[in-house]
């Protein structure tokens, strides 16, 4: 090995010490923090026309704080709005931040969508996607009367007509936007057999009111001891139930749950702690979102 090698191997060592010193540090002053926070109030407001925020704070059977949104499908102003992506393309989607989303569709109320691939987190320098780069959904996804993404392993679908009538699995009328889950939670307001043996995680899920009016966004935070520990599928899906859900989709959870508003400034407001390589308030970059647009309280 020559010198300029050495020299070039001594750099890329360096380099490597470093960023893992500063990762250990932003880990431990993050773990201190993250075991002194304190749990937020409950609370209960009207965010825009139609649309009512619930923050839901637990401590049993662990410390969860819940973040519903409830959207009333007929009120004057409200429409939904899926990511739109390319046909064409193999990936048809870039990847954003929920805060990304919000701000670039002027949308005033967004959760993370479904599944997407390719997909990798191992460290804070190494994951994918980043923003902006390509990825194609997991289930069945249309925006505006486009659709982007083929439903192949028939994954739960939330279809929403131009119109706003909603349904789970089969449309009203022609597709207009649709959005999909992974699976079935809840089916006539008692949760599905098969949902005990998860752990507690981050979750988001979408769900409809009895009459498929309201239409109910709920995000949890996890992964975050002292703080939020996550739900279970099972407790996930008994959530919901108690916020009037009565059918229910489960959505890419973990790093990825995330539930931002329009705020005061018009700039994003997150309402949740997302957590993303291991770090609280870290937003990931996901495939579609779920948006929705309201008028401002009169």
């Amino acid at each position: 090995m020559n010198k300029l090698q050495t020299r070039r191997r001594r750099a890329l060592l360096t380099c490597g010490a470093v960023a893992a010193l500063i990762f250990a540090l932003f880990a431990a002053v993050g773990g201190a923090w993250l075991y002194q926070r304190i749990l937020p109030r409950p609370t209960q407001e009207k965010l825009f026309e139609g649309v009512e925020y619930i923050r839901d704070v637990r401590t049993s059977p662990r410390r969860m704080v819940i973040h519903v949104i409830k959207v009333d499908l007929r009120a004057e102003g409200v429409r939904v709005f899926v990511t739109p992506g390319d046909p064409e393309a193999e990936l048809p989607l870039k990847a954003r931040t929920t805060s990304q989303f919000l701000n670039s569709f002027d949308v005033q109320v967004a959760i993370n969508g479904d599944g997407f691939t390719p997909w990798h987190s191992n460290t804070i320098l190494d994951y994918y996607p980043h923003s902006g780069e390509r990825i194609a959904p997991i289930g069945f996804a249309a925006s505006n009367g486009i659709i982007y993404s083929q439903d192949t392993d028939k994954e739960p679908t939330l279809y929403i007509a131009q119109n706003n009538l909603a349904r789970f699995n089969a449309p009203t009328s022609k597709i207009w936007n649709a959005i999909s889950g992974n699976l079935l939670l809840l089916r006539k307001g008692e949760p599905l057999p098969g949902l005990e043996e998860s752990s507690p995680q981050p979750r988001t899920a979408v769900a409809l009111d009895r009459a498929n009016r309201f239409l109910i966004l709920v995000v949890v935070d996890g992964r975050q001891p002292g703080y939020s520990e996550g739900a279970t599928l099972q407790e996930l899906a008994e959530i919901i139930a108690f916020h009037g859900g009565w059918t229910a989709m489960n959505m890419d959870g973990g790093g990825s749950s995330t539930m931002v508003v329009e705020g005061p400034l018009g700039t994003a407001r997150v309402l949740n702690s997302p957590i993303n390589n291991s770090i609280p308030g870290r937003e990931r970059p996901v495939g579609n979102h779920l948006g929705i647009y309201a008028k401002p309280l009169k």
